[in-house]
């Protein structure tokens, strides 16, 4: 099987170079190092990069990307069969995200959810400032 450069990987998959280095980093990726320590990837690696690109397009995080991958043997590339129990294990997360974005949606015309007072809406979102005591960020919109 051919090996591939960085920029081959990186042409062929989509990412950048310094994506696929950091992906490295992480211990997502694997490659093997030349003699005049060049990195070079097994044309397997292309499916693992894709496996992680479709995770962090439907919004998991790298630590959740990683888990899945260290649940290869081996450290293989993922297979139909690995992919369909791994996205099966994700369902319940993905369902939440969705809710939240739903939620979201529904309530982003009104509030944008700080807390802040700083809207006229607000003041009826969050009368004397109740918000201020359950943290921190938009939580009106957090279910």
């Amino acid at each position: 099987m051919a090996e591939l450069t960085v920029g081959q990987l990186a042409e062929r998959s989509g990412v950048a170079p310094s994506a696929i280095r950091f992906y490295e980093s992480r211990g997502l990726v694997h490659s093997r190092r030349t003699t005049g320590n060049q990195r070079r990837y097994a044309q397997a690696e292309l499916r693992r990069v894709a496996f992680i690109r479709t995770a962090q397009r439907v919004g998991l995080t790298l630590d959740e990307i990683s888990d899945a991958l260290a649940t290869l043997p081996d450290g293989r590339v993922p297979t139909k069969s690995d992919w369909h129990r791994i996205s099966l294990a994700w369902r319940p997360r993905l369902d939440e995200q969705i809710r939240r974005i739903e939620l979201l949606r529904e309530r982003l015309d009104g509030c944008i959810g700080c807390g802040c007072l700083s809207l006229r809406s607000c003041a009826l979102n969050n009368p004397g400032d109740e918000a201020a005591g359950r943290g921190t960020g938009a939580v009106l919109l957090e279910p």
